[in-house]
């Protein structure tokens, strides 16, 4: 019965991503990121920040932690659900 309702629901999510014509990832809350190069990462869909220094940003995601690995990491903005994160990115990995 459990599986029954999520595909129920994934087909509401898809119909409605259809019927306004939008991506299914912005109906479902899903997190969304954007690389460019190995300096900036933009993180769309947060739920807030789990750890922060120089070397490791966690943040927390409706689809698990999101970690940032580097050098010289900062948080270059922030807002309620929008985060930009620059410096020297070495690995960004899911810690479920």
């Amino acid at each position: 019965m459990e599986r029954n309702r999520k595909e129920k629901e994934g087909g509401v999510l898809s119909t409605v991503a259809e019927l306004f014509d939008l991506p299914a990832d912005v109906v479902a809350g899903l997190p969304r990121l954007e690389m460019v190069g190995s300096r900036q990462l933009y993180l769309e869909h947060h739920t807030g920040i789990l750890a922060y220094s120089q070397e490791l940003i966690d943040a927390n995601t409706s689809a698990g932690v999101l970690r940032v690995k580097g050098e010289r990491l900062t948080l270059l903005a922030m807002t309620g659900e929008e985060l930009r994160i620059g410096g020297r990115i070495d690995a960004v990995e899911w810690v479920r």
